[in-house]
């Protein structure tokens, strides 16, 4: 398969990169939200140049898809490139106050040096970036302990900029979900669209159960046969597959025949879900 780029570019999108290369100077630290499933795909390359001057974490949300054993090697390479990687559940308690203190942290010399100058200190304040989809609204919710921004499940939601002031020591600032204007290595962008935080319809679905396929035999055939109740034998051919899959769940046409397509469907949502198996689809490098 050629490996061609792919361009994804909405006007909001190129409008909100100049509004937050603006913003920057008023920032004291950068949390960015990537996917643990994809923590490279995930991550805005664009957006890394533009805040590299700045104390950045990194929160690898949806861990809880994820394989804890992969996640701790991507929390050392963050951790080796200059982050404070954090991996984070969104709806875990204490994985929300991991990121509390981690932004205490690494914002206390900034408090100490307004003392030091005789200044009351300042709210530490926070940007928060990342692609679509990653979950930077119900960080943002999570964080202020109200509605304070909007959530929707779907890529792209989030179009303005608002300051959320969480508490007398940190105010935050959201920014819209954003993807880079393309992807040199579309195998990234087919991986955001296994994870679904590219919307579907950028890349063909073939290419996406191709790679899904990929992953799952190479990686993963033992938890594959095991969630459709399918023998080696099955595991001979992609269409054997998807013929093994119909027959276990009973996805039949309207003439009798298994229904393909619906086992294709099914199985790119069950991998989403983390149905089949909890990993990594990025190569750590």
């Amino acid at each position: 398969m050629q490996q061609k780029s792919v361009h994804w570019f909405p006007g909001h999108m190129q409008k909100a990169m100049r509004e937050i290369e603006e913003k920057l100077k008023l920032i004291d630290i950068v949390i960015e939200i990537v996917d643990a499933r994809a923590p490279k795909s995930s991550k805005n390359k664009f957006l890394e140049r533009l805040t590299k001057s700045k104390k950045r974490i990194i929160v690898m949300s949806k861990k809880d898809l994820a394989d804890p054993n992969l996640l701790r090697l991507w929390e050392e390479k963050y951790k080796n490139d200059g982050y404070y990687p954090v991996a984070c559940d969104l709806n875990n308690n204490q994985d929300i106050k991991n990121i509390l203190n981690a932004i205490q942290f690494i914002g206390k010399d900034k408090m100490d040096r307004d003392i030091r100058r005789g200044l009351k200190p300042q709210p530490i304040r926070i940007m928060i970036i990342g692609i679509p989809n990653v979950g930077k609204s119900t960080l943002i919710n999570r964080l202020s302990k109200r509605g304070a921004a909007s959530i929707a499940n779907t890529p792209g939601h989030t179009r303005s900029q608002q300051w959320i002031r969480v508490n007398k020591t940190l105010e935050l600032l959201d920014t819209p979900g954003i993807l880079p204007p393309h992807y040199d290595d579309k195998m990234e962008a087919i991986h955001l669209a296994l994870i679904g935080s590219m919307k579907i319809e950028n890349i063909s679905e073939t290419e996406l159960l191709e790679e899904l396929l990929k992953i799952l035999i190479n990686k993963h055939a033992d938890k594959l046969m095991e969630r459709y109740d399918l023998s080696k034998e099955d595991l001979s051919s992609n269409n054997n597959i998807f013929l093994g899959i119909a027959k276990r769940r009973g996805l039949l046409l309207s003439q009798g025949q298994y229904d393909l397509e619906k086992a294709e469907l099914l199985l790119l949502k069950e991998f989403k879900e983390g149905l089949i198996v909890k990993t990594i689809i990025d190569e750590l490098c």
